[in-house]
């Protein structure tokens, strides 16, 4: 059984993230990566949100190298969901796993907008 907006809030959620998990968790589906530094995120059900990757993509950052387009394209979905890039593309991320660069499927969520603009959370 979900857990009201008041319950999350007491213990120190945002608005936002009160209201997402309150609604119950998404899960996305589908991942494309957008010339703009952007994501569009596919979640069941067939709701897109467009999540803006840029805010992250700072020098002295883990996210650094995906300032080139050749490395942000390359995202993918791991089994676990979450959005996630492989620091070397020759390394399988699932034998080290600090060659991987991931984004949370709630805080994607939660941090993304409907495609079309307007919020709903």
């Amino acid at each position: 059984m979900s857990k009201s907006i008041e319950y999350y809030l007491s213990k120190g959620f945002s608005h936002a993230a009160a209201v997402y998990f309150s609604n119950g968790r998404k899960r996305m589906v589908a991942v494309e990566p957008n010339r703009d530094f952007t994501l569009t995120l596919t979640f069941e059900g067939g709701e897109k949100r467009n999540y803006d990757v840029k805010p992250l993509l700072e020098p002295g950052t883990v996210f650094e190298s995906l300032l080139d387009w050749d490395n942000f394209r390359r995202v993918y979905l791991d089994d676990c969901n979450d959005v996630c890039w492989d620091i070397d593309p020759n390394v399988d991320s699932n034998v080290v796993w600090n060659n991987k660069v991931d984004l949370c499927s709630d805080s994607c969520y939660i941090d993304s907008v409907p495609v079309g603009g307007a919020t709903n959370v």
